[in-house]
């Protein structure tokens, strides 16, 4: 009975880890191990051009650790580097900013329609 009970602990403990995995304000921005996200701070905003979305997320980590992270994180998700700590997919553009805080890194992340791409330009006579 003790190890039936152990093994659905360990099996919540696991899906809970996966669930917390990804940023609370969509599915397709990873939350680096070690981070936490200040989910009071996140917000969303969906619009006909795209969706507005903005977290924050803190942990004792180095923000050099954080820029490698995203940097082999995103591409597995179909996001490309579109300059330092920014990244692209389909008209869609990630934003992140890294700042030193007394407990290790702030990150910010930023989603917002990427209006630069062909797709969202407006036909000029």
């Amino acid at each position: 009975m003790r190890r039936v009970a152990l093994a659905l602990a360990l099996a919540l403990l696991a899906a809970t880890a996966r669930a917390d995995g990804f940023l609370s304000v969509g599915e397709d921005v990873p939350l680096m191990p070690g981070l936490a996200e200040d989910r009071a701070s996140a917000f969303v905003f969906d619009k006909p051009e795209g969706r507005i979305a903005s977290a924050q997320a803190s942990g004792a980590v180095e923000a050099a650790a954080v820029a490698a992270f995203y940097a082999r994180a995103l591409p597995a998700l179909g996001w490309t580097a579109a300059g330092p700590l920014q990244y692209q997919r389909e008209d869609e553009r990630l934003t992140l900013t890294v700042e030193v805080a007394p407990n290790g890194a702030l990150v910010r992340f930023f989603l917002t329609p990427d209006d630069q791409l062909p797709s969202n330009k407006k036909d000029t006579p």
